[in-house]
């Protein structure tokens, strides 16, 4: 008689411990911006200047913030989707043409429609080269990035001659209605009253929320309403699952019954109209008539907003008032700006303690000797140079993307040509 013998049953494999990114909670966020004020609080105590705080500084860091932001907010569709949209730029540009003119020719509000349809039709071009004919994102992008500003200059020298009398010229449109903007007289004359009162760190807050109460622009509001409801819905409804599987993995969710091409088509398109809004704000908010350059390479630093921000809308948006905040600058007084270097080199000082702290001795050393000569510039010099603060939003853009690299998680098919049944 055989007896069977059985193999003792393994013990089940333990589930490897997966590492999950720390997200910065709300009241972190906040104790953030209170110690970046308290510290602008102490060099404006040391220096006597708080023009860096002030309700105007704020205010027009927040205009440059909205055309920034919602660039960034069309690359965020778009590559939600895994279309890389570096056409951007262009977009924007078809955005401040139609608005321009359309709110000279109709009403403002009309303008604004349009400035979004026309870059919508920009996404939607980008979206039929790529997604229909499965061209190299890149290429295409750089495509309408000089066709689109190229194609609205040229329109606008056919029918400026008509409209010489009203204001317009060979490269810009007659000036356009303002939309109307909301204030709070007595709220913005309150925190006024504090903010000229220089007391430490009061006054700051003051100056920074005064800001955000005076004049503010009805586009301002509809792109943070634009914001928040992006991440509602992307990350909290069945159609943003099926677009970000689409960019994830599309051959899965294809599999899955999802018509990849219509959501590729739809976030792209999507994009566009965003960008484009961004674009009537320029000629139609920040300016009062369409001219040639307006963009002024807002579109790659909304990109690079996107990136900083991880591809999720709340990082977009602190990304976008970095960038919004140091393009800002150039209204500004290069005297007023000199006192920033002040600022960084303190940053720069802290983060020398933290990294002694954790016992990284190099990177210590190399912040330690960027304080320093930060710090010996001041000293040494009385203002900034022009062309340095008008080239500061570009460098701190480059800056923020290196620091940044390592964390960064894109979609896995973002860029990648899908064709269908290309899994079969």
């Amino acid at each position: 008689m055989s007896t069977a013998t059985t193999a003792p049953a393994k013990a089940p494999a333990k589930a490897a411990p997966t590492k999950s990114g720390k997200r910065l909670s709300l009241p972190v966020v906040l104790l953030l911006i209170a110690g970046a004020l308290l510290l602008f609080s102490v060099v404006g105590a040391l220096t006597g200047s708080h023009d860096l705080t002030s309700s105007g500084q704020m205010e027009a860091a927040l205009g440059s913030a909205v055309p920034i932001g919602m660039a960034g907010l069309g690359g965020l569709w778009a590559e939600r989707a895994g279309v890389v949209n570096i056409g951007l730029e262009g977009m924007m540009a078809a955005g401040t043409f139609c608005g321009a003119w359309t709110g000279y020719l109709v009403n403002p509000w009309v303008g604004l429609l349009a400035g979004m349809i026309g870059g919508a039709l920009g996404g939607l071009l980008h979206a039929v080269i790529t997604v229909g004919f499965g061209v190299d994102h890149i290429v295409s992008g750089v495509g309408i990035n000089l066709l689109i500003p190229g194609i609205c200059l040229y329109v606008n020298r056919i029918y400026y001659p008509d409209y010489v009398s009203a204001g317009a010229g060979a490269s810009k449109s007659p000036p356009t209605p303002q939309l109307p903007s909301i204030t709070v007289p007595g709220l913005s004359s309150w925190l006024d009253g504090i903010e000229n009162h220089h007391w430490f760190f009061v006054s700051d807050v003051a100056g920074v929320l005064g800001g955000f109460v005076t004049d503010l622009s009805v586009v301002t509001l509809l792109a943070a309403v634009l914001l928040v409801a992006s991440y509602f819905v992307l990350w909290r409804t069945s159609f943003g699952l099926r677009l970000r599987s689409c960019g994830e993995n599309p051959t899965a969710a294809e599999s899955l019954g999802v018509n990849v091409y219509k959501y590729k088509y739809l976030a792209v398109t999507a994009s566009g109209a965003f960008a484009g809004l961004g674009g009537a704000y320029l000629s139609m908010v920040a300016a009062s008539n369409f001219q040639d350059g307006q963009t002024g390479g807002r579109g790659y630093i909304g990109l690079a907003a996107m990136i900083f921000g991880n591809w999720m809308p709340g990082g977009l948006a602190v990304g976008a008032s970095l960038f919004g905040f140091t393009d800002s600058l150039q209204l500004r007084d290069p005297n007023s700006v000199h006192v920033l270097l002040l600022v960084i080199a303190l940053v720069l000082a802290l983060l020398t303690l933290w990294q002694l702290y954790r016992r990284r001795f190099v990177p210590a050393l190399v912040s330690l000797a960027c304080a320093a000569g930060l710090a010996a510039w001041y000293a040494d010099s009385s203002a900034v140079p022009r062309p340095l603060i008008v080239a500061t939003p570009y460098i701190i853009t480059l800056v923020v993307l290196v620091l940044s690299a390592q964390r960064l998680r894109p979609p896995k098919a973002d860029g990648q040509i899908y064709r269908k049944g290309q899994g079969k």
